[in-house]
């Protein structure tokens, strides 16, 4: 994953209330919760995900969904694949696929924080 990927990731996990610092193997860390599921994610202090992250454009980018934060959170690669699958290609088109993107973007913006000022700042032992 490149520098400017791993900085998205960092910039969501700055604003994710799920996330929490931790130390992984004496590396600084952070802990939260896939969108979809509630799974645990963890992220390393460089934004390199530790196992399959993926972002998830809660609207599709296909339907006009831009990269803004309020729009990207962090989820399971199985979720987000899901999603895509199942939501994204019908958005707009069925009234369920309207309902999914309308309940994830709520509970984004029930998770949404001002961003941290250092995202490698305090971390607790794992």
């Amino acid at each position: 994953m490149n520098a400017g990927k791993r900085r998205r990731v960092l910039d969501i996990v700055a604003t994710d209330a799920t996330f929490e610092p931790i130390e992984l193997h004496g590396a600084p860390a952070w802990e939260g919760r896939c969108i979809h599921c509630n799974a645990r994610l963890v992220v390393l202090g460089d934004g390199m995900p530790v196992g399959p992250i993926t972002v998830e454009h809660l609207v599709p980018t296909s339907a006009g969904g831009t990269d803004a934060l309020n729009n990207l959170a962090l989820a399971c690669a199985r979720c987000n694949h899901e999603k895509g699958r199942r939501h994204d290609v019908r958005y707009g088109r069925t009234a369920r696929s309207v309902e999914v993107v309308s309940r994830l973007l709520d509970k984004r913006r029930a998770r949404m924080r001002p961003p941290l000022p250092d995202p490698n700042s305090g971390y607790r032992r794992r």
